[in-house]
């Protein structure tokens, strides 16, 4: 999980839909972003950095619990497609 993501978009008072919304993507795409599946557009970054105020390399930081973090970072690949 991106956890700096999530904290960042809870303290701009958004859910994930709105977020979403706002970015102009799907739902479940936002998900994915925040829950660290997904790497997520350049432009996307650019405007949650926008949205939130935190620099999208903070924002882009996976938590050190994700699956990825945890084991062999070649077992758990997390999907880069846009």
């Amino acid at each position: 999980m991106r956890k700096n993501l999530k904290e960042a978009r809870q303290k701009a008072g958004m859910t994930q839909q709105q977020m979403a919304d706002r970015l102009n993507i799907s739902h479940s795409y936002y998900q994915k972003i925040e829950g660290g599946e997904r790497l997520g557009a350049i432009d996307v970054w650019g405007a949650l950095e926008d949205i939130t105020g935190v620099d999208q390399r903070a924002l882009r930081e996976i938590s050190a619990t994700h699956p990825c973090k945890k084991d062999n970072p070649k077992k758990h690949q997390i999907n880069h497609q846009f």
